[in-house]
């Protein structure tokens, strides 16, 4: 799964899974643009990482859900590296809480960036991403599993898997658009807040009992950015160890 020569915008790349992605991306050949809405410190430490590793890699700060920036973030990675191959839609925001507990703003902040913020780049993408490219939507597995408290966050990602199957079908030039869709992951960001026994009925949930790792959800997009999945196309793939 060689990825040399290919240029990979990855969106939220900062930490977290995003992070995971793009360090394992650039292992593998790619170049890659680390997109962060708001974490500068973060992200330039990925890129530091990336580049003492032999890599190559550019910061780029751009908010998904605003239409300008995702301009933006397309046209310098244009401009420095002449052509993006991969798109990798990691941004996304979650607030676990019950329908009736969810501010207006609560609901409209999940579908800025999660659906919003895809519906951007694929717009940008339809017109500058390179011929026989990838795109690689983050879905979750929260919308098969009608876990309470997720019902905002999950029919964002529901959104996302209608766009990507539809997509898929619009943009042709080769390009196949897949969405990916993890289960619980250990990030940072998920464990906050979550106790021991929460996590425990989680593992217990799947069929390795055990959290994600980031790197689990790394390799499959490795994968869906190589030409080695060329034929796949239009499809969510569920990487949850068999929760769903």
């Amino acid at each position: 799964m060689n990825l040399e020569h290919k240029v990979v915008i990855v969106t939220g790349a900062s930490r977290g899974i995003g992070k995971e992605v793009a360090l394992l991306l650039s292992k593998h050949g790619a170049t890659v643009i680390v997109n962060h809405s708001n974490s500068t410190s973060d992200a330039d430490q990925t890129v530091k990482t990336i580049i003492e590793n032999g890599g190559k890699a550019l910061a780029i700060k751009a908010d998904v859900s605003n239409r300008d920036d995702v301009t933006r973030l397309f046209d310098k990675t244009i401009e420095t590296y002449g052509k993006v191959d991969v798109l990798v839609n990691n941004a996304g925001v979650m607030k676990a809480k019950l329908i009736k507990d969810n501010t207006q703003d609560d609901f409209t902040k999940q579908f800025e960036v999660n659906v919003r913020g895809v519906f951007n780049t694929l717009q940008e993408a339809e017109a500058k991403l390179a011929d026989h490219g990838s795109i690689i939507n983050f879905s979750s597995s929260t919308a098969k599993l009608m876990f309470p408290t997720y019902a905002i966050y999950s029919a964002t990602k529901a959104a996302v898997e209608q766009m990507t199957k539809v997509f898929s079908k619009e943009i042709g030039r080769g390009i196949s658009v897949n969405a990916l869709a993890p289960g619980p992951t250990e990030t940072d960001l998920f464990l906050t807040g979550k106790s021991e026994d929460t996590l425990d009925k989680l593992k217990g949930m799947n069929a390795f009992n055990r959290l994600a790792q980031p790197i689990d959800i790394a390799r499959i997009v490795l994968f869906l950015a190589s030409d080695d999945s060329k034929w796949v196309s239009g499809q969510v793939i569920g990487a949850n160890g068999a929760m769903v």
